[in-house]
């Protein structure tokens, strides 16, 4: 749900839900869970680093980590 331009609260339009399915399609989903404290943590040192969010922060830790395993066992 959304409001629409004035005011009213407006359902989801078919073409915005077939085109949210087609951009979550490049996608695949990772979870994982952290101990209490630790996601607030993670934001704050996203923030400090200038990560444009959580996720980003993390794809580019999990990036940086492999290339890094890579490289060691060459």
């Amino acid at each position: 749900m959304y409001c629409g331009s004035n005011g009213a609260i407006m359902g989801i339009s078919e073409a915005r839900k077939k085109a949210n399915d087609k951009w979550r399609e490049k996608f695949e989903e990772v979870r994982f869970r952290v101990p209490n404290g630790q996601k607030e943590i993670i934001q704050s040192h996203a923030e400090k680093y200038g990560d444009a969010s959580v996720n980003a922060f993390l794809v580019r830790a999990v990036k940086e980590t492999m290339e890094r395993d890579k490289q060691g066992n060459q």
